[in-house]
């Protein structure tokens, strides 16, 4: 199953570092994540959680009023979501206090902003795995978890290309999917070769997800680039 449904998570930044902070929120920004808060201290991140409901903080150790452990211990009496320290404290003593005081997990600095994402899907995933499947496009339903549209009451089937297809756009809902990346998911590593068939499977996708295939709403054609998924939260 892909993660397009943790997008909209709620996620609470903080760090002293403005940097960093910019960082952190450009890497989860530029893979479609979509509410991101972010705060330099500890009295700042607690106003702004009491507002912002957080469904996951991403939290430094050292902040100039406080430090990470007991910012944790008082986001946790408001709400038991899971928490990430990402902190320039390595020690053992560190992860190990960290972990005691119920962390989900622990990256230290520097880090690469792959397996920040990568760890940071796999918490959400963790936390909200009974997160409805279902994504809603304009005249139809997509249930992933058992590869079909629902569709005016009728269950259509997708194909295997179908779904890989609907999966990686789905994962960049709104965002456009190029011709290359498209074949990728589909047909793997050398994907050359494929256009053809990819327009092939997104006509017939359209008759699947689409009321009117032949104009269009869901599955949009970016001319010379590629393709884009509209679903109802991204219009």
């Amino acid at each position: 199953m892909d993660y397009g449904y943790l997008k909209n998570k709620r996620i609470l930044l903080v760090d002293d570092e403005p940097e960093i902070l910019n960082m952190v929120a450009s890497i989860l920004e530029s893979e479609g994540f979509t509410n991101i808060a972010s705060a330099a201290s500890v009295k700042e991140a607690l106003r702004l959680a009491a507002d912002f409901n957080p469904e996951l903080a991403v939290l430094d150790i050292m902040l100039p009023d406080g430090d990470g452990f007991f910012l944790m211990e008082q986001l946790r009496k408001s709400g038991s979501y899971p928490v990430l320290f990402l902190t320039a404290c390595g020690e053992d003593k560190d992860k190990l206090k960290g972990f005691g005081i119920g962390a989900d997990d622990y990256m230290v600095k520097p880090f690469l902003p792959e397996e920040l994402v990568f760890r940071i899907i796999a918490i959400l995933r963790r936390s909200y795995k009974d997160e409805n499947p279902l994504v809603k496009l304009n005249g139809c339903t997509i249930n992933f978890d058992c590869a079909e549209v629902i569709k005016e009451g009728v269950h259509i089937m997708l194909t295997a290309k179908e779904y890989e297809i609907l999966a990686a756009l789905y994962r960049n809902a709104g965002r456009i999917v190029t011709i290359d990346s498209l074949c990728e998911a589909a047909w793997g590593e050398n994907p050359f070769g494929y256009e053809n068939s990819l327009m092939a499977h997104i006509r017939r996708i359209r008759e699947k997800i689409e009321l009117n295939p032949s104009r269009p709403v869901s599955l949009i054609t970016v001319k010379g680039l590629g393709y884009k998924l509209i679903t109802l939260n991204n219009q």
